[in-house]
């Protein structure tokens, strides 16, 4: 059995390794996922609810909420399967050894907004609205009030 080391280098050199890859990095990028799926959860049954229980108002908000919802789990997706891939080729810069640039600073940005968005419609509407006529499920006409019961 020969006691040379199995890379040599010239002297005075060192040899460049590739970085170790572990597993908890491609586990961080699965739970990243995970957490953006469960957000888009709950945000769909938050668009159900209002489907299932809401008047006028309420059906096009769920729509809006629904569509950020979509938006959030398609990002999410995309996201994990560039990540695992830039993860599996070992990407990012040359100068940072390797690993770096992973964030994204617009997507959750946008769906960000797109949420805001969703809930000041949802709010005008609710607001603008609350003085018309509205009929309820047994046909009869109530108007609504801004503070108080239906009448």
């Amino acid at each position: 059995m020969s006691t040379q080391p199995l890379l040599q280098g010239a002297p005075g050199k060192r040899i460049a390794l590739p970085p170790r890859l572990e597993p908890k990095v491609f586990f961080a990028n699965e739970r990243t996922f995970l957490s953006w799926l469960n957000f888009s959860v709950l945000l769909g049954g938050l668009a159900i609810g209002l489907l299932n229980f809401g008047d006028r108002v309420g059906q096009l908000s769920a729509l809006l909420f629904t569509i950020v919802a979509m938006a959030g789990m398609v990002y999410a997706l995309g996201v994990f399967h560039w990540r695992a891939n830039r993860i599996r080729q070992r990407g990012g810069s040359q100068m940072s050894g390797g690993f770096g640039g992973f964030d994204d600073r617009w997507g959750p940005t946008v769906l960000t907004g797109a949420l805001v968005a969703a809930v000041v419609v949802n709010f005008v509407l609710r607001t603008v609205g609350s003085g018309q006529v509205d009929e309820g499920h047994d046909g009869l006409k109530l108007r609504r009030s801004v503070g108080g019961p239906r009448e």
